[in-house]
């Protein structure tokens, strides 16, 4: 008995040194990574917007005519999200149509028969690309042909044509016969006056011009019985690109050219692209009554090719490649790197339980990694393996 009790002590009873070998912590975990060849690229990534390359805000309708009494909303035949052609009709005020034509110069005068200019050469283009050919009128002259097109198109969107009533001139208008030799002129006659002209018009009131199709309405604003003023509707148009934001500290890393890649979130797919331009934008918020600003600059990225149309207005992924190695380089995780009391810049490579410390020159970083080249004398290779860091292992009943 004496002795099984002897034997129990011993098991629960444990010397001072014991104890403290039973609650050392374990040997730290030597953390390593391998040396790699690889191409090491400094990234800035950021959110931006696909817009088209054109966006028009209309903000005014056609003017109401002499038997309307206000201007007025009457119909809206457009909705957002919908694919415009050329000549198409997106809403009518107090019965007068609002269509839409190809275009760069904006319409900034009415359009009679005899004007002449660029814009009558632009709506001359227009009616033909429409199918209204204006005959042999000399382009940006508004003669019989065009007259005739004009015409033509109003009728086919469902519409007269408007008109202005201009006096006659006298080289139009008729001239009175000759007098007989045996009739003596009456005291009392007068010529008659030549009754006023209707020209077709073409108004800059009823057309919006865009640059290309396809088109789309992107918002409207209006409802009929709205008056016609003020953000009716908004078109876009034309190629889609992409605008991000950037704060001063990152507009260093980025410049005209550099290769960028979009990543779309909803389709899952990624296109390539360059930066097209850099420009400082003012972006003022209130705070508490004051209006406080950020500086902000624009990023504006034009696509490699074309962006399915139905990511117009998505929010995606920017990643602007900022400066990359030529070609491959002998890279480990910047963590690898260390500088050590002496002022040497190193790397300490582990084979088994033997460590190295080899000197080394940085280059390029990004990514997470760091373009190294050993001193002379010093020799690495890919494949190695470096020291990173340390991790202590857990124990039984701790953290």
């Amino acid at each position: 008995m004496c002795t099984g009790a002897g034997a129990g002590a011993a098991l629960l009873i444990k010397s001072p040194a014991q104890v403290a070998a039973d609650t050392a912590p374990p040997p730290p975990d030597i953390l390593t990574a391998e040396v790699e060849d690889r191409v090491i690229s400094q990234a800035l990534i950021t959110r931006g917007k696909v817009t088209s390359s054109q966006r028009t805000d209309i903000s005014s309708g056609p003017r109401a005519g002499e038997d309307a009494g206000r201007s007025v909303v009457t119909k809206v035949k457009s909705a957002p999200g919908r694919k415009l052609t050329a000549g198409q009709v997106l809403l009518e005020v107090s019965g007068r149509p609002l269509f839409v034509l190809e275009g760069a110069v904006p319409a900034y005068r009415d359009l009679v028969p005899g004007k002449r200019g660029e814009d009558v050469a632009q709506l001359q283009a227009a009616l033909r690309g429409s199918g209204h050919p204006t005959g042999t009128d000399l382009s940006g002259v508004f003669g019989p042909g065009t007259e005739q097109a004009l015409t033509s198109f109003y009728r086919s969107i469902g519409y007269e044509v408007p008109v202005t009533e201009a006096p006659v001139s006298l080289a139009e208008a008729p001239q009175p016969e000759a007098p007989q030799p045996d009739a003596s002129p009456s005291p009392t006659a007068k010529p008659e006056e030549a009754p006023p002209r209707s020209l077709p018009t073409f108004p800059m009131s009823e057309v919006v011009f865009v640059r290309s199709f396809p088109a789309y309405v992107e918002e409207v604003h209006t409802r009929v019985g709205d008056e016609a003023g003020e953000n009716l509707l908004s078109l876009s148009s034309g190629a889609l690109t992409v605008e991000g934001s950037v704060t001063p500290q990152e507009k260093g890393m980025i410049r005209a050219g550099q290769k960028v890649r979009i990543y779309s979130d909803t389709a899952g797919r990624e296109f390539s692209g360059k930066v097209e331009s850099v420009a400082l934008e003012r972006a003022s918020a209130k705070d508490g009554g004051e209006e406080s600003g950020e500086q902000k600059y624009t990023v504006k990225v034009a696509p490699s090719r074309p962006l399915p149309m139905k990511m117009n207005g998505e929010n995606v992924q920017l990643t602007v490649v900022a400066a990359s190695s030529r070609g491959k380089v002998l890279a480990v995780p910047s963590s690898a790197v260390s500088t050590g009391a002496d002022g040497l810049t190193s790397v300490t490579e582990r084979t088994g339980r033997k460590e190295r410390r080899i000197p080394v020159t940085v280059g390029v970083s990004g990514d997470g990694f760091v373009e190294i080249v050993p001193r002379k004398g010093a020799r690495l290779e890919a494949g190695a393996r470096v020291v990173v860091g340390v991790q202590m292992r857990a124990t039984a009943g701790r953290p």
